[in-house]
């Protein structure tokens, strides 16, 4: 079961590499089932692509590249070129497609059109308005970036139900503990 706390679907899909800078990161796409499942769970396909181990790796570097740049966005610094280059050829590609019928929107697509689609709206919002509402968990050891359009703009968290709980479960127990000694 994968996780959408971001705000968006590439923050998301970066986000699939969990705690990246800890000592042993967690590996959502572990497999071309887990990348499949990532697309259907996420909404961007209404039927899996059926990823092969290629396509996996592939998808895995443009994860990659995406978390290079938005980690530089964030900071203000310099994109990084060659993550920059695999953003925009990935954006190039056909998107995945949207069809009207009866039942409602039907999105098919394959492996390479989900990318493009993810690596599309990347270029959109870190090229936007939006790239200021770039967040970084204020938990230590999450490594997830969001954006924050809750109203005061202050968001601290890249979910309560996750990060946000237990920063405050700890802060609580702390508490305790200095009242208790």
């Amino acid at each position: 079961m994968h996780a959408f706390p971001c705000g968006t679907l590439f923050l998301d899909f970066v986000g699939t590499l969990r705690a990246r800078r800890g000592e042993e990161p967690t590996e959502m796409l572990a497999g071309p089932q887990a990348l499949d499942d990532w697309f259907v769970e996420s909404g961007m396909v209404d039927a899996a692509p059926g990823a092969d181990r290629t396509e996996l790796a592939i998808a895995v570097s443009l994860r990659e590249s995406l978390y290079s740049v938005t980690a530089s966005t964030l900071t203000k610094e310099s994109l990084p070129a060659d993550a920059l280059t695999e953003v925009n050829q990935r954006a190039a590609a056909l998107p995945v497609q949207v069809q009207l019928g009866d039942d409602g929107a039907l999105r098919t697509g394959s492996v390479s059109q989900g990318l493009a689609t993810l690596a599309r709206e990347a270029v959109e919002i870190l090229g936007g308005a939006e790239a200021d509402l770039l967040r970084e968990c204020s938990r230590p050891e999450c490594t997830q970036t969001y954006l924050d359009r809750s109203r005061g703009r202050r968001r601290e968290w890249c979910a309560m139900e996750t990060c946000g709980n237990r920063v405050k479960a700890a802060a609580y127990r702390a508490r305790r503990r200095n009242e208790k000694s």
